[in-house]
C-alpha cells in the first residue's frame, strides 16, 4: 500500500521565503512546460490496480492518489524542478516569527466543479475532517496532530495555529487537499466513485474494473495563471486499469497507452523490435524524487514472528543479489532499512543483510526451531502446543510472484513452509486494515524528501487505520521519532533519524527488498515534453500531444 506523505523545506528557509511578500513570490516563479504547446487530445496512461476509493479524505493508496491528483487542488504547490512552494489555491501566505501561526489568503474566483465557490469554510472543513474519526483518515493524522486549530479571519483568509513545534507543520498545511464541505461534509455519504474538486480536471466517466476518464475543466481558475499555462494540456486523461505488467507493455507497444512505467527486465529485455525507437520510446532517468522500496512485512502479533532472531533468519534466506541480477539486471540497490537508502536520513554505512542460509539456520536453532521428527519442517512449542513453521504470504501484484516463488524455495530448504496467496488489491487493503494477515509482500512509495517515519513506524500508528499494520513497537524508536519531529535543525534531525533507521533495521520487522536507482518508463511518440525528467519527478503533467 502506498501512502501519501509530504515533502518540506526547513522552517527557516520557509519563513524567509514566505515573508518576502507576494510580489517577490510572483517574480520568482519559473514557468515549467511549454505554454505555447497545443491544447487538446486524450492522454492514455495505466493504473496497475483499481483505486480502493476515490474519496479524497479517507483514501490513501497510490492508485486513488493518481486519479485524484488532477481533480483536487492544494493551498500551495511544489515546483517540481526547484522544490520551492508556489501560490496555488492560496495566492499568498505568511508564517509568524515564532513559526507557530500560518496564514493563507485564498485567491478569488476559484470554483468547485459543480459551480459553487471555493471558500475558507471549505479549507477549514478539509483540515478538521482529517481529525474526525468518522472520516477514517487515521493515516494522515500524524502529520496534522500538532495543528491545534483553524480560524477564519475574513472571507478569504484562514489562520492555522500549532500547539507545538514540528518541522513539517507548514508543509502539511501548504499541501492540504481542499475539498468542498457541501459535498463531503456528511461522513456517512457514500461517494466512492464520485469526485467534486476544484482542479484542472473533473471526473467524466468511471467504468468499474476497466477505466477512469477525467475531462479538462474549462472553468478552472488556473487556466489564466501565467506560471500554470504550461501544464494540463490534455482535454482528457484516460486511465486504463491493466493489472499485469506484460499487458501494460503490450498496450504501450500497440499505441494504446501514452505512458507506462517499466520494470528493469522489461527495459533491458522486452523493449526491442520495430515499434521501439519509432512509435514508442523508453527512458532511463535519475532525479531527486524520493524512491520507493519493496518488502515482506511480518505481522508481529503472530507468535511466529515475535522473535527478532527469526525475522533476521527470514531476511538471511532471501537471496536478493540473485533476484536483482536475474529479475532486475542489477539496476536496483538492495534495501538496508525503513526508507530509501539514498536519502540523507538513512545511515549510509549500513550494509544489506546478506543471503546466508547457514546463519539463518543458526538463528532459527537459537530461537528453538528444530526438525525433531525429520519431516522437513521446523517446529516449536508455542503456548503449550507444538506448532509447525507454516505461514501464508499475501500479495496483490502478480508481477512480484516470481520473487516470492524463489523465496519460497529457499524457505522450504530451511524447513519453513510458505504458501503464496494472490489477492485482488482492494481485498488485500481490507485484510491489512483488519490486521488479518500473517505476512505480506508490498512496497512503500518514497514519501518525503525530508523523512517523518511516524506514520509507519511509531507505536501510536498501530491503531485502527494507521499504517503500522504489522504492529511494530520499539520505545526507543518512538522517543527518537518524537524528538526528531520537534527538531527544526535539519542536521540534528538527520542524526536522530539515522539512529531510528539503524534501530528499525536491526529489529528486522520487514525483510527489506530493493530500492530503485532509476525511473524507467516508456512513452508514445505522440508525447511532447520539455525534458524527460525534472529535478523532483518526471512531470508528465507538463506534457502535451505533439502529433
Amino acid at each position: 500500500m502506498i501512502v501519501r506523505t509530504f515533502g518540506l523545506l526547513t522552517l527557516i528557509a520557509l519563513t524567509l521565503f514566505a515573508l518576502a511578500g507576494q510580489s517577490r513570490i510572483a517574480q520568482s516563479i519559473k514557468p515549467l512546460g511549454n505554454p505555447d504547446a497545443p491544447q487538446g487530445g486524450i492522454y492514455y496512461k495505466a493504473l496497475a490496480a483499481e483505486p480502493e476509493s476515490l474519496h479524497p479524505i479517507s483514501s490513501t493508496d497510490l492508485y486513488s492518489t493518481m486519479v485524484q491528483g488532477p481533480v483536487f487542488d492544494t493551498l500551495l504547490m511544489r515546483n517540481i524542478d526547484s522544490y520551492e512552494f508556489e501560490p496555488y489555491l492560496a495566492e499568498s501566505w505568511e508564517i509568524s516569527r515564532d513559526g507557530m501561526v500560518f496564514t493563507f489568503v485564498l485567491r478569488e474566483g476559484a470554483k468547485w466543479h459543480d459551480g459553487k465557490p471555493v471558500t475558507v469554510e471549505d479549507v477549514k472543513f478539509s483540515f478538521e475532517a482529517i481529525k474526525d474519526p468518522r472520516f477514517l483518515a487515521a493515516r494522515s493524522m500524524p502529520y496534522y496532530e500538532n495543528i491545534e486549530k483553524a480560524e477564519i479571519v475574513d472571507p478569504r483568509t484562514i489562520r492555522f495555529t500549532a500547539s507545538q513545534k514540528y518541522f513539517n507543520n507548514f508543509s502539511v498545511l501548504a499541501t492540504l487537499t481542499v475539498v468542498p464541505k457541501h459535498f463531503y461534509g456528511d461522513p456517512e455519504k457514500r461517494v466512492g466513485r464520485e469526485m467534486v474538486g476544484s482542479g484542472p480536471y473533473r471526473l467524466h466517466r468511471y467504468d468499474g474494473g476497466r477505466s477512469i476518464v477525467l475531462q479538462r475543466n474549462q472553468d478552472w481558475w488556473g487556466n489564466e495563471i501565467e506560471h500554470l499555462k504550461g501544464a494540463n494540456k490534455f482535454d482528457q486523461i484516460f486511465f486504463r486499469i491493466i493489472r499485469e505488467e506484460n499487458m501494460r507493455l503490450a498496450q504501450l507497444r500497440r499505441g494504446n497507452l501514452d505512458f507506462g512505467e517499466l520494470s528493469a527486465d522489461q527495459f533491458v529485455r522486452q523493449t526491442r523490435g520495430r515499434a521501439w525507437g519509432s512509435s514508442v520510446h523508453k527512458q532511463q532517468v535519475e532525479n531527486k524524487a524520493p524512491k520507493s522500496y519493496g518488502y515482506v512485512g511480518w505481522n508481529l502479533r503472530n507468535p511466529l514472528f515475535q522473535d527478532r532472531r527469526v525475522r533476521l533468519a527470514l531476511a538471511h534466506l532471501m537471496d536478493r543479489e540473485d533476484m536483482n541480477r536475474k529479475f532486475r539486471h542489477n539496476m536496483s540497490l538492495l534495501a538496508t532499512g525503513p526508507w530509501y537508502r539514498q536519502n540523507p536520513f538513512a545511515d549510509p554505512n549500513l550494509k544489506p543483510i546478506e543471503f546466508n542460509p547457514k546463519r539463518a539456520q543458526e538463528l532459527l536453532t537459537e530461537a528453538g526451531w528444530e526438525d525433531k521428527e525429520r519431516r522437513g519442517i521446523l517446529s516449536k512449542e508455542i503456548d503449550g502446543q507444538r506448532r509447525d513453521f507454516r505461514f501464508t504470504l499475501m500479495l496483490a501484484n502478480r508481477d512480484n510472484e516470481k520473487y516470492m516463488t524463489q523465496y519460497k524455495e529457499a524457505l522450504k530448504n530451511a524447513g519453513i513452509d510458505m504458501t503464496i496467496r494472490l489477492l485482488e488489491w482492494n481485498s488485500l487493503v481490507r485484510a491489512l486494515d483488519e490486521r488479518n494477515f500473517e505476512a505480506v509482500q508490498l512496497g512503500w512509495g518514497g514519501g518525503s524528501v525530508d523523512v517523518d517515519p511516524k506514520q509507519i513506524w511509531h507505536t501510536e500508528s498501530m491503531r485502527d487505520g494507521g499504517s503500522n499494520y504489522i504492529g511494530y513497537s520499539n520505545p526507543k524508536v518512538d522517543k527518537l521519532i518524537d524528538e526528531a519531529r520537534q527538531e527544526l535543525n535539519r542536521e540534528e534531525r538527520i542524526k536522530k533519524l539515522q539512529e531510528v533507521y539503524r534501530q528499525i533495521a536491526a529489529d528486522a520487522p520487514y525483510a527489506f527488498m530493493f530500492v530503485d536507482k532509476y525511473q524507467l518508463y516508456a512513452h508514445s511518440d505522440r508525447m511532447g515534453m520539455e525534458k524527460p525528467t525534472y529535478s523532483y519527478g518526471i512531470g508528465d503533467g507538463y506534457w502535451w500531444i505533439a502529433k
